[in-house]
């Protein structure tokens, strides 16, 4: 029972960062949006991690991050490789994917990859602030991707508390200036802040009540990213593949992936 609330709280976690996410950056405008790469690359490296581990059976051995064993590699490779079975590789690569998408969406790829990069090396530091000399409080176990993805989201969350959500079509359609129409975002923005709210609140209790070092991850990630709001706010710009549609989109390049896959058929 306690490894399946463990696993039930860890999920509602993730699905309160995915719905931020999407009220983030906009859920009706993703097929106008470019190819997230940051996100692209980051899920590939988690793919690399796992053919690795299939085609090599020391591959957890030489990479994971078990204090035990020297290497400073580890730290990061660790990160790539998935302990969970096959059913925990696959949710850790579909958020990874998700959440990172989302992020490049918002943030923008440099920010995106050191966020990431964040998610790695901080948790443990700060960890190591608060007297914590075991591994208790990272998710990963020694290798796994969750730890930083769960901190990426939770970046997403403070920037959806502080900014209160995406401006649908770019916040400037046709009879803004209603009263019907004000209305209804700022209930909107009061939905977004109370959803993004909640990740470092259920963050904390899943913490204090189970040791879920995912929580507590997200906690330090909800940090880190309103203060990276706070830092870049005036020269994001979320809203760019709207004003400026690139010309591959995720639409577009679905769409050519189905006229080849019907053309093979």
């Amino acid at each position: 029972m306690d490894i399946l609330l463990f696993n039930v709280t860890t999920a509602a976690l993730m699905v309160l960062m995915f719905n931020g996410g999407l009220a983030l950056v906009g859920q009706n405008t993703l097929g106008r949006r470019r190819i997230p790469w940051a996100g692209v690359g980051l899920t590939g490296l988690a793919l690399a991690g796992v053919a690795l581990q299939l085609c090599w059976s020391g591959a957890m051995g030489a990479l994971d991050a078990d204090p035990s064993k020297s290497g400073w590699w580890r730290v990061v490779t660790s990160v790539f490789m998935q302990n969970g079975g096959l059913g925990g590789a696959a949710w850790n690569i579909a958020t990874l994917a998700a959440v990172a998408a989302f992020a490049d969406w918002f943030w923008g790829a440099p920010l995106t990859l050191g966020l990431f990069a964040a998610g790695i090396l901080l948790p443990e530091q700060i960890d190591k602030l608060w007297g914590q000399t075991t591994h208790s409080t990272d998710p990963r176990n020694f290798a796994g991707s969750s730890g930083a993805t769960y901190f990426l989201g939770a970046t997403l969350a403070a920037a959806l508390l502080l900014r209160g959500g995406a401006d649908e079509n770019s916040g400037k359609a046709a009879g803004e200036g209603s009263d019907d129409e004000g209305t209804r975002r700022g209930k909107a923005v009061r939905k977004n802040r109370l959803l993004a709210l909640g990740v470092p609140v259920l963050g904390l209790a899943m913490w204090f009540a189970q040791e879920n070092g995912h929580g507590l991850v997200s906690c330090y990630g909800f940090a880190l990213g309103a203060l990276t709001w706070a830092a870049f706010r005036t020269v994001l710009h979320p809203d760019r593949d709207l004003r400026q549609p690139p010309r591959t989109t995720l639409a577009s390049l679905t769409g050519l992936i189905g006229r080849r896959s019907r053309s093979a058929g």
